[in-house]
């Protein structure tokens, strides 16, 4: 079973930056998408950035323009580039792979937007 790493998280003025990063351990063969998904207080985990191997990347409308989602193959990384960032971006986010069909996550790192 692979396992995530993540870092980056913290505490940030609105429009400033953060960069987030998960590592995945294991070959990195058999990944199929990269993706970042948040989850603020009292409202579901919805997913901010996905990459397909060999493909787009796919952003949710509020982030477009503010977000960037890239990886790493070599070192089975994903990062999220988050800039101009908002009150609103307040949350946990969580990294996926999904590695020969299956879904693993990263443990979260608090993501607060605050002045």
């Amino acid at each position: 079973q692979a396992q995530l790493v993540e870092s980056g998280g913290g505490l940030v003025q609105p429009g400033g930056s953060l960069r987030l990063s998960c590592a995945a351990s294991g070959d990195g063969n058999g990944i199929t998408h990269m993706a970042w998904y948040r989850q603020a207080p009292g409202k579901q985990r919805e997913a901010v950035a996905v990459l397909v191997t060999y493909g787009d990347a796919n952003y949710l409308d509020s982030v477009k323009g503010r977000f960037t989602i890239s990886g790493d193959s070599a070192k089975n990384t994903v990062y999220l580039q988050m800039n101009s960032l908002k009150p609103e971006d307040t949350a946990v986010y969580y990294c996926n792979f999904r590695i020969w069909g299956y879904d693993y996550w990263g443990q979260g790192t608090q993501v607060t937007v605050s002045s």
